[in-house]
């Protein structure tokens, strides 16, 4: 290990400095997060009717959480595999509606068998001999309320309990975090609305209460009371992420309520306090940003979906994208907030990989696919994901989330994203810190003590700055200092970019992106801010690139030349790696087949960090 790793690699210790902080960071009243963990939220199991339909009849969450920990399993096509860098924490977040359903069908357990569903679709079953003849009458009533009713609620709670017991037997605090949640999967018109819901507690709790399905209710309002609920109920805590919006068509970051109504202060609140983070990249595409939105921006044209919703019953228009990508979301969230004084979207970033297959897995190099026909071979580049949907080429490897957190504990890792100290990756193990504050120098940014002096004196990614007017700050501008490791085995990094948004005097939604550090010696155009694309060493025929180009760790201490101490803005950091051969060019060479036209031959894998929002004084 070189002497700058050695430097950087101690840059993300950090001490508890609570009784230090300053009173323009409240944030930092829960103390310094001194460690990084990697893990995946949006996992489902053969319990969910979808995986189950499209293959996955075997896999379990035990089977998910045992891959997580780095044992080696067989996957639902018969392939053995194991992840080589095991994972820090996952939950399984199978769908709510008709959850366990079709595999205690097959087992034939006394429960299921008991209500009027399980009797009805055993009879059908017998008279098939398959359990195939059911996913039609599945598929048929979907989101018929009446239809789950015909399951008992000694059932559901039944098959809930069995799901918490799952992840507490995968369970080991300080080593590996199975976390206990499910997936709202709300689908209106075909247009997705679906969260996964994330639970800090332990079975003492959660075993209580059984999961909210859509066929309860499919507006997330009701999932949120849904969830006060629950607090009220067992003294616990809960939150829901809402999936990427892509496949949305404009519904997910809408400026009215499900039922039509203008966002208010009380929704905006609600939603603030419920849905604190943004699931961002995963398999289904990436929600950052899209070229119609931010026709300046290079690297907006990124594993984007944008060709219709999840059912694929309509096609997108133009203007159902501001309502869908995290950073149009993030400009919104300001503009509501200037009329009812809250901001809705105010949230932090997570990527997932939204496996159907039980494998959480996000690589690239060796994309194992996340759904049981999209599991390596020969064929899957040209064949559509369970038969019908989506080709499957156009399948995204993402992706990870990264917390900051003080230990590998359910409270530790939940607390993290409530804060919103997190930051998602399309797959590459990134590290990456990023603080805002008023009093930052040049020794703080190249100190070993870089997030002490960031707790101490600021605030991290996810947290709100608050204007230094009564402060004695030397600074008049915010200063931010960020700084990226690259996946010890991935790819180098190509740059840091500090992506702005904020409201003009207009009243008019504005976005910048700046270039505040960039590799191989290379600086930013004075006129036009740009910089000068980095050669790729990707070599297609051969599915290879080599480190020659980018850098190790970038670094940067960075003020804002336009800040508008008035103006309410945001910031995250973007860092993106080198180009390296996207999957499906991997999968060309390694079955010896043709790339599909219009699958890209290289990527640029990436990095987003959660938010840091400037709030005016008042």
């Amino acid at each position: 290990m070189t002497n700058s790793l050695k430097v950087f690699l101690c840059l993300f210790a950090s001490v508890s400095v609570s009784a230090l902080a300053q009173n323009y960071s409240p944030p930092l009243q829960l103390s310094g997060a001194d460690n990084l963990y990697w893990g995946d939220l949006h996992v489902h199991s053969n319990a969910s009717a979808d995986a189950f339909a499209f293959g996955n009849t075997r896999l379990t969450a035990d089977d998910a959480f045992r891959f997580a920990r780095g044992e080696s399993i067989t996957s639902a096509s018969g392939v053995p595999a194991r992840l080589r860098r095991p994972l820090d924490f996952l939950l399984v977040a199978d769908h709510a509606e008709f959850i366990g359903v079709f595999p205690k069908l097959v087992d034939r357990d006394a429960e299921l068998l008991a209500t009027d569903l399980g009797a009805s679709w055993s009879a059908i079953m017998d008279k098939a001999g398959n359990i195939g003849a059911v996913i039609p009458q599945w598929l048929a009533r979907i989101n018929d309320p009446d239809y789950e009713q015909e399951l008992s609620a000694q059932y559901r709670l039944s098959v809930w309990e069995s799901i918490v017991e799952s992840a507490q037997r995968n369970h080991r605090p300080g080593q590996f975090t199975a976390l206990i949640g499910y997936e709202w999967t709300s689908m209106l018109e075909g247009n997705n609305l679906h969260r996964v819901v994330l639970y800090r507690d332990g079975p003492e709790r959660t075993s209580k209460v059984v999961p909210f399905s859509t066929l309860d209710s499919k507006d997330p309002e009701e999932l949120w009371n849904s969830l006060e609920q629950y607090e009220q109920q067992t003294g616990g805590k809960a939150m829901a992420i809402a999936h990427n919006g892509n496949i949305s068509n404009g519904m997910m970051f809408a400026e009215t309520t499900l039922a039509g109504s203008p966002i208010d202060a009380n929704y905006a609140r609600r939603r603030l306090r419920w849905e604190p983070l943004y699931e961002v990249t995963q398999v289904k595409g990436d929600g950052e940003s899209h070229p119609f939105l931010s026709p300046e921006d290079e690297f907006a044209n990124f594993e984007t979906w944008d060709g219709d919703n999840i059912a694929r019953t309509q096609s997108k228009n133009n203007s159902m994208l501001k309502h869908e990508y995290a950073r149009s979301a993030l400009k919104l969230g300001l503009e509501i907030e200037s009329r009812v004084g809250t901001n809705p979207y105010q949230f932090g970033l997570i990527g997932s990989t939204d496996s159907h297959t039980g494998l959480a897995t996000a690589d690239d190099s060796n994309f194992f696919g996340k759904f049981p026909d999209s599991e390596p071979s020969a064929e899957r580049l040209t064949n559509k994901m369970g038969g019908l949907l989506w080709q499957n080429w156009r399948l995204a490897a993402s992706g990870y989330t990264a917390v900051w957190a003080q230990e590998n504990t359910r409270a530790a890792i939940y607390d993290a994203l409530a804060r919103r100290e997190v930051y998602a990756t399309t797959g590459p193990r990134i590290a990456l810190r990023f603080f805002a504050g008023w009093d930052f120098t040049q020794s703080h940014l190249n100190s070993p003590d870089l997030a002490q002096y960031g707790y101490k004196t600021g605030v991290p990614m996810g947290g709100v700055l608050l204007s230094n007017s009564n402060q004695r700050a030397r600074a008049k501008t915010p200063q931010f200092m960020v700084q990226a490791l690259k996946d010890p085995d991935g790819a180098n990094l190509d740059r840091i970019q500090i992506i702005k948004g904020w409201i003009d005097e207009q009243g008019r939604a504005q976005e910048k992106i700046y270039e505040v550090a960039l590799s191989d010696g290379r600086v930013a155009d004075e006129m036009t801010g740009k910089a000068t694309a980095l050669r790729s060493t990707v070599n297609v025929r051969e599915a290879s690139y080599s480190n020659s180009v980018g850098a190790t760790t970038l670094s940067a201490l960075w003020q804002d030349p336009d800040f508008d101490e008035a103006q309410s803005a945001f910031y995250y950091a973007r860092v993106i790696e080198i180009s390296t051969p996207r999957w499906s060019t991997y999968d060309a060479k390694h079955f010896d087949v043709p790339l599909p036209v219009g699958a890209p031959a290289e990527t640029q894998e990436r990095a987003y960090s959660s938010p840091i929002w400037y709030q005016p004084p008042e």
